[in-house]
C-alpha cells in the first residue's frame, strides 16, 4: 500500500499531539514549543515544580514488518531532565526512557551514511503458533520501559 505524502508527513506531528493530549488527560502540565528546536516537542512542569524536557518519536502501522519499534538515525547527547517518548502504532505500545537510559540502551552506528547516529529496536519477531501470522513483542530487556502512562513524569 502507498502512503499519500500528506498522511506520511504529518504523521510524526499528529503524534506528537495525541500523546501530548494524552498527557493533559492525565493532568500534567504540558508546554509546547513555538518551534521545534533542540529536540523538544513539550516540556513538562512536576509537582515540585522542576521542568523536564521531552521528545517524542513515533512509528506509524504502515511500517515494514520487524520495523514496528524501531527508531533509527537519531542524534542525541547525553542531557539531564530529559525523557524520549517512544510510541508504536502498530503494537500500541509506549516506551519511556532518559536520555541517560537511552544512551545505555542504544546502538551507535559505527559506519555508513549514519556514522555517530544512535538507533534502538524495542521489538523482535516470532510467529504465533495458533494463526502462523508474524507478531511483533516488546524484547524483554525493553520490557521494564513500556509505560500505560506518564506517572514517571510525576515524581
Amino acid at each position: 500500500m502507498s502512503i499519500p505524502f500528506r498522511h506520511s508527513a504529518g504523521f510524526g506531528k499528529r503524534m506528537e499531539y495525541y500523546i501530548i493530549g494524552l498527557m493533559l488527560k492525565e493532568g500534567l502540565d504540558c508546554y509546547v514549543p513555538l518551534v521545534d528546536d533542540d529536540g523538544i516537542d513539550v516540556v513538562v512542569r512536576k509537582e515540585d515544580g522542576s521542568f523536564i524536557e521531552i521528545q517524542i518519536k513515533a512509528r506509524s502501522k504502515d511500517v515494514k514488518e520487524g520495523n514496528a519499534a524501531l527508531f533509527a538515525a537519531m542524534t542525541h547527547s547525553e542531557r539531564d531532565n530529559y525523557y524520549f517518548v517512544f510510541y508504536s502504532e502498530k503494537m500500541e505500545t509506549m516506551w519511556i526512557l532518559s536520555s541517560q537510559e537511552y544512551l545505555k540502551e542504544c546502538t551507535t552506528n559505527k559506519t555508513g551514511k549514519n556514522l555517530g547516529k544512535r538507533s534502538i529496536l524495542f521489538n523482535g519477531t516470532r510467529t504465533d503458533n495458533t494463526t502462523g501470522k508474524k507478531i511483533e513483542y516488546t524484547k524483554p530487556q525493553f520490557e521494564k520501559y513500556v509505560a500505560k502512562d506518564f506517572s514517571r513524569f510525576c515524581s
